[in-house]
């Protein structure tokens, strides 16, 4: 026989947040409510309590994104995988979700650029960048390739959700990005850990928080 198991999706929702709660108390207490419901969700996107004590969320960072997005801001992702887990009907004012990963002429400036799409796709971001929110899940070139960009004096976003993940680059573009977020607000994670899931719950996150639970 089949063992027993929860199958109302409201219920499994409630009980992994409670568990996130219950084994995440002590990190969890130091954040505020909205900075708790941004970190449950990514917790909730992982599986890993422990990343609590990982998690940095920079000054009104919360309060940034969450206004970006309701005044209908874009939202930048370097990766498809990003862009496909923010929940559409999540979005308060039918913001745009923009990658530009697979656009005409990518690959070749990567290819031109000894550089990944990933990377390379930032410099198409200009137009949209000011105000907007930045969601990177994926590639730490492209987060490099943002700081690198606003200190060239491109256009200030409202946030960066600098959550890319790996062995290589991932730790140090997120080192780069708290040491020098160039005056933007910002949600990091020390360490290889990230990935797009994490970075959709992100969004989805100040989107929404825990509204509803079901996705």
């Amino acid at each position: 026989m089949s063992p027993a198991y929860l199958r109302d999706p409201q219920a499994i929702y409630d009980a992994s947040f409670e568990a996130i709660r219950h084994e995440g108390a002590g990190p969890l207490a130091r954040l505020s409510e909205p900075e708790q419901a941004l970190a449950i969700r990514l917790v909730h996107a992982c599986g890993m309590v422990d990343i609590l004590d990982d998690l940095v969320i920079s000054p009104g960072a919360v309060a940034a994104g969450t206004a970006a997005i309701a005044a209908g801001a874009p939202i930048l992702v370097d990766a498809e995988m990003v862009r496909h887990g923010i929940i559409a009907r999540h979005l308060p004012a039918d913001n745009a979700v923009i990658c530009r990963l697979n656009d005409a002429g990518v690959a070749e400036r990567a290819h031109a650029e000894g550089t990944t799409r990933s990377a390379a796709q930032v410099d198409l971001w200009t137009s949209d960048l000011d105000g907007a929110v930045v969601a990177i899940g994926n590639a730490p070139t492209a987060l490099f390739r943002l700081l690198e960009r606003l200190g060239e004096g491109a256009p200030r976003p409202a946030l960066i959700l600098g959550l890319p993940v790996g062995f290589v680059g991932a730790a140090e573009s997120k080192a780069a990005l708290e040491l020098d977020p160039r005056g933007v607000p910002f949600v990091t994670l020390h360490g290889r850990r990230g990935g797009s899931a994490m970075a959709s719950a992100a969004v989805n996150a100040l989107a929404a928080g825990l509204r509803g639970g079901v996705a």
